[in-house]
């Protein structure tokens, strides 16, 4: 993956940024040292690896905004980083960087039940926030499969969903408003504790910006009342081919369950033996949820079992308690964890019309054989956001060169039958050079635009979204233009 050249004069002028840097955080808030800065080196797309010049970690938006300045001042490229949960590389760091991370911003500013609405620190992360709420009965919706460990400032920049968007939306949906600093420290507010604001939408092209815009340090997220109850039922089929048409067949009937998720062979093997969920033996797996009193539930499970056993399936079990949905949700939240003991895997992210699941699914079997690799689905069925994991050997020479070859093929694919490159992963730099699948030239000129209002000198999150050929000469065009 190529990454542009570091800046010779900002590596040469390390000791006078970093000793600015110590003169406005707290002692340990500046890490330099080669061996502590290893831990910044990436997210959690390690295929790429680049320490950082520094990274620092403030505690507050007024902190924020004084390190922001100072690396404006001195030139210095800054990566935003959550929890480093990104699986895009969304926060790998170039070596003339420094990361700025947000995880000593952890604090719960307001709540305002009669409202619904809580304001967090970013750093707080996204299952604490629902923490801090259920003893009064609400939640925070937006559940991603690390939502015990990302952070907020993470979910917003790209725009993360999770099991449960298909009845409650993803971040953007349940977003209100942010305190987000700009790169040469200027501190802005955009929406609020209400549900709909005036002028444009900025809050709208904030969320999902990937930290090219700025850095949010405050968030107001919508909360929610807790549903009377909810009841998952498991339903396995003998072919993926099946369980996609089966998915299909639900959305297209009306129902609307609170998630649809989709684990195929390889991923219930590895999950059961993981956590013990007592998944049956099968070739894909479907896990739908429904909430409501127990007459709705009843309904909504009465109509979705009609349509699955359309499907023959090979088994149908709805659960009978709290203990055991518990555990059926576990199985389902351990999945990159147990495929992860068995294999090294890229997890992809695409997006598709869930009426193409049946086909995509039997493409993507078709490029497995193609490629020699094997490959584990696990996705939001319901809203067609697909994580194929793709199985190789990273001690293997070309094993690598040919897992991304396979996955920009299975991105491609989704963009082929009305889908998009991600649905809540982000470009990052795994999918930057396939922009140009998805968008014309026209379209990431607009985009990069967009940037150059915010971030003038293109400082802020280096090297992702844009192919690298396509933002320099952008940024040559604009040079020129200002000449």
């Amino acid at each position: 993956m190529q990454m542009p050249e570091p800046n010779s004069g900002v590596l040469s002028n390390k000791a006078r940024i970093v000793a600015r840097l110590r003169g406005v955080l707290a002692k340990d808030a500046v890490i330099d040292a080669p061996e502590e800065t290893r831990a910044y080196e990436c997210d959690a797309l390690t295929a790429y690896r680049c320490p950082p010049l520094a990274a620092v970690l403030p505690a507050s938006t007024e902190e924020v905004a004084a390190v922001l300045k100072i690396c404006h001042e001195e030139g210095v490229p800054v990566v935003p980083r959550g929890a480093g949960t990104s699986l895009a590389g969304g926060a790998l760091p170039t070596a003339d960087s420094v990361i700025l991370g947000v995880a000593r911003m952890t604090e719960v500013l307001d709540t305002d039940y009669a409202n619904r609405v809580i304001r967090v620190q970013t750093g707080r992360t996204n299952l604490s926030v629902t923490g801090a709420v259920e003893e009064e009965d609400f939640f925070y919706a937006p559940d991603p499969s690390s939502q015990l460990a990302c952070a907020i400032a993470g979910n917003i920049a790209m725009n993360s969903g999770g099991a449960h968007c298909l009845k409650y939306g993803v971040t953007t949906n349940n977003l209100l408003g942010v305190t987000m600093v700009l790169m040469d420290g200027t501190v802005v507010e955009l929406g609020g504790a209400h549900l709909d604001n005036a002028g444009y939408d900025l809050l709208g092209l904030v969320c999902g910006s990937e930290g090219q815009l700025g850095v949010v340090t405050e968030a107001t997220l919508r909360i929610l009342r807790k549903p009377e109850g909810a009841r998952p039922v498991l339903i396995g089929y003998d072919s993926n081919e099946v369980a996609g048409q089966c998915v299909s067949d639900i959305i297209k009937a009306g129902v609307l369950p609170v998630a649809i998720e989709f684990m195929d062979r390889p991923c219930i093997r590895a999950t059961e033996a993981f956590a013990h969920a007592g998944y049956p033996d099968c070739e894909a797996l479907l896990i739908v949820e429904v909430e409501g009193s127990e007459s709705e539930i009843d309904a909504q499970l009465g109509v979705i079992t009609q349509i699955a056993r359309k499907h023959d399936p090979v088994e149908l079990r709805e659960s009978r308690s709290a203990e055991e949905s518990a555990k059926i949700w576990l199985g389902r939240k351990s999945a990159f964890g147990a495929m992860g003991q068995i294999n090294d895997y890229m997890c992809l992210d695409g997006t598709i019309p869930v009426s193409e699941l049946p086909y995509v699914l039997r493409r993507i079997g078709e490029m497995s054989k193609d490629y020699g690799l094997g490959v584990g689905n696990v996705f939001h069925a319901g809203d067609g956001n697909m994580h194929p994991l793709i199985l190789f050997d990273a001690n293997k020479s070309g094993d690598l060169e040919k897992c991304e070859a396979f996955g920009a093929d299975i991105l491609k694919l989704c963009v082929e039958v009305g889908g998009c490159l991600t649905g809540e992963h982000g470009v990052g730099i795994e999918k930057r050079d396939l922009m140009g699948t998805q968008f014309s030239d026209a379209d990431m000129a607009a985009q990069m635009r967009v940037k150059d209002v915010f971030d003038p000198e293109w400082l802020l999150n280096p090297a992702k979204v844009f192919p690298l050929s396509a933002s320099q000469a952008h940024r040559d065009a604009e040079r020129d233009v200002a000449a």
